[in-house]
């Protein structure tokens, strides 16, 4: 063979080994699989401010596995649909009005990842899922990881919860998504278990029903009874007060969907504040 041809065929051989490797990156297991997490989000100042739900958070992120890449299901994106989102530089969304400017000057820049969109996209056969261009990190994600992974160094992508289906659509959507943890992806739902912007205050109170419910939701947590957090609305008045609206409550159902029937939660940020918002957080264990 010739030098020349000689290099050139080395060359192409290391070309075609690493995009292997980048492939693998994403569709080998791991020997570590992911934790799912429910993070309430709460009022997006927390994503500024030194309080006790934030120091929990990055609390969190020293003690899960560092992934890969993370895809959240957030409160703050609703379509008609599904959709995942498939930029590689996605930009930070200051979805809210009405706070401070040091709150609008924060950016995550955190990369996309396309490759993982197109296989979540594959994964979900239950619905046709769009790949969306335009769709970056909203508050409900990036105020929680600005304070678990502040180097902003992680791939996130976002998958958007059809607001016109029911918790029982969901939690079955989210059975496609558990394959991804074996491949290094942590799945994060971001919204409130209870959360009634109506009846919310300035105080560092719940009331009582609130209180009623958050326990409600996590006693059948602890004994893995999904289906009664699924017939939410079956459970009295507390819940029609604390779920007013199920765009908060949606991503709590993702979280349970891609658990597995051996695992266990760990709670954190079990709190109810401002009245009507639940702070409680869970990461699963095994």
């Amino acid at each position: 063979m010739h030098r020349r041809n000689f290099i050139k065929a080395g060359t192409l051989g290391i070309m075609t080994m690493q995009l292997k490797d980048l492939n693998n990156t994403f569709t080998e297991e791991q020997e570590v699989v992911q934790p799912a997490m429910f993070v309430g989000h709460g009022n997006p100042m927390n994503a500024i401010e030194d309080n006790a739900f934030s120091k929990s958070w990055a609390e969190q992120g020293k003690l899960v596995p560092v992934p890969k890449a993370i895809l959240c299901v957030s409160a703050h994106w609703l379509t008609r649909g599904t959709r995942v989102a498939a930029i590689e530089k996605p930009p930070t969304i200051h979805d809210f009005g009405g706070f401070p400017q040091a709150l609008f000057d924060v950016q995550y820049p955190a990369p996309g990842s396309p490759e993982m969109a197109r296989l979540t996209k594959e994964l979900i056969t239950k619905t046709q899922v769009e790949l969306d261009v335009e769709w970056g990190l909203d508050h409900g994600c990036w105020s929680v990881l600005n304070k678990m992974f502040p180097a902003a160094d992680i791939p996130v992508y976002q998958l958007s919860i059809d607001y016109y289906q029911t918790p029982q659509y969901h939690y079955e959507l989210a059975q496609f998504l558990k394959s991804l943890r074996k491949k290094g992806v942590m799945i994060m739902g971001s919204g409130n278990i209870v959360h009634n912007l109506g009846l919310f205050n300035m105080t560092d109170t719940a009331y009582d029903w609130a209180i009623e419910f958050d326990a409600k939701i996590k006693g059948f947590i602890e004994k893995g009874d999904h289906q009664s957090i699924l017939d939410y609305k079956s459970l009295g008045q507390s819940a029609t007060l604390s779920v007013p609206t199920p765009d908060h409550y949606f991503p709590l159902i993702y979280a349970l969907g891609v658990m597995e029937s051996t695992e266990h939660v760990r709670f954190f940020n079990e709190k109810t504040t401002a009245g009507s918002i639940s702070m409680r957080s869970f990461v699963t264990t095994t």
